[in-house]
């Protein structure tokens, strides 16, 4: 009787192990289908989260940065577009350091981003788009920010240059535009790394620098940031709502004297005046000596020409003297030139004579009289 009852015993121990494994096999079954449910969609349901939201001109460029954590130096980056914001259905556009078409993406490991660079976008590239860390290994998601891009005629907020420079202990200001939509909404000059905003008003940031943002009412905002560090080069943006527009800063070291503080655009111009002077006495450096050597030219063929005609006028003088001279005195009146130009000449012509007609040596004799001028340097 105990024997059989331990036989019962053992077969329903069995049985409730084989029960027991069939259960564990069809958990981890279930688990396993789950899974791979939840990885299929859980990116999808993920990519409502837009961090960022963007708006461009059509026809226009965009610079985008991308920020990831230090930790991730090494890793490949790329940039991914779905229109319908699908991310497990988004196509590459390009890898970090590397140029497709209109798209190029450029890895700053050293400052922990990397910039996309979009150019002549379309309306079709209306969509959304994730700056991506891939991180190795299959039961890994890759580290993604979802960012909304919408492509306008008219933007509702832009920025004139999405890049300015400055030197340190300077300013720089920043103009950004909002459409009549976004007039009543908040005004922001906010910081990508750590997300510090500003608002409409005057803020300290420090000791030696501030933020000032003025809002005109009639759709611009005026962000003046003033005594510059070096440490301020970074990625802003302009933000009206929630809709932003991407401003790189970069602050050069100050090569001035000290205690003298030139903001970015005086020093353009500055540069550019000195160019420009540089270049007017350039200019005056040889047109001095070409108008001086024209000059001079001039006045000594002035002074031949006017030498030649001097003479010539007194040749003629001289001439016409000595004509009238000769016209009142006859022959003789040669006498009154110097006796050095004047040649008085006898020639007396003697034919042969003949035998048979002898002939008087007077009437065979001529007087002529030379006059020998000597003409006047010409």
């Amino acid at each position: 009787m105990s024997s059989c009852f331990f036989s019962i015993m053992y077969m329903m121990k069995m049985q409730g192990e084989e029960t027991l494994q069939c259960f564990n096999r069809r958990t981890d079954s279930l688990k396993f289908i789950v899974f791979f449910l939840w990885l299929i969609t859980a990116p999808e349901g993920r990519a409502g989260s837009v961090s960022r939201r963007l708006t461009v001109q059509t026809g226009g460029s965009l610079i985008i940065p991308c920020h990831y954590d230090r930790k991730y130096t090494d890793h490949k980056k790329y940039w991914c577009f779905h229109a319908k914001s699908a991310y497990n259905y988004c196509s590459i556009l390009a890898y970090a350091n590397e140029t497709k078409g209109r798209v190029s993406v450029i890895d700053h490991p050293d400052q922990s981003f990397f910039t996309v660079t979009m150019r002549n976008l379309q309306n079709e590239d209306t969509g959304a788009y994730w700056c991506v860390v891939e991180i190795e290994g299959i039961f890994e998601r890759d580290e993604s920010e979802q960012l909304y891009l919408t492509v306008q005629s008219a933007p509702d907020v832009s920025v004139v240059n999405s890049s300015v420079s400055g030197q340190e202990g300077g300013d720089i200001s920043v103009q950004c535009f909002y459409s009549s939509g976004y007039k009543n909404k908040l005004k922001q000059w906010c910081r990508y790394k750590d997300q510090s905003c500003y608002t409409v008003g005057r803020t300290n940031t420090s000791q030696n620098s501030s933020v000032q943002i003025s809002d005109d009412g009639r759709g611009s905002f005026t962000v003046l940031m003033t005594g510059l560090r070096l440490t301020d080069s970074d990625w802003y943006y302009c933000s009206a709502g929630d809709l932003q527009a991407p401003v790189q800063l970069n602050v050069s070291e100050n090569s001035q004297v000290p205690f003298l503080t030139v903001n970015e655009p005086k020093s353009e111009s500055v540069t550019t005046e000195v160019s420009e002077r540089n270049g007017h006495y350039l200019y005056l450096e040889l047109l001095i000596p070409a108008v001086v050597l024209l000059m001079v030219i001039v006045i000594v063929e002035s002074a031949v020409k006017l030498r030649k005609k001097h003479n010539r006028n007194e040749y003629i003088t001289e001439v016409n003297r000595v004509r009238a001279s000769d016209t009142v005195s006859g022959n003789g009146s040669s006498s009154v030139l110097a006796e050095n130009d004047v040649t008085y000449t006898s020639v007396i012509v003697q034919p042969k004579t003949e035998a048979s007609s002898p002939v008087s040596v007077e009437d065979e004799v001529t007087y002529s009289s030379v006059h020998k001028w000597k003409p006047l340097n010409t």
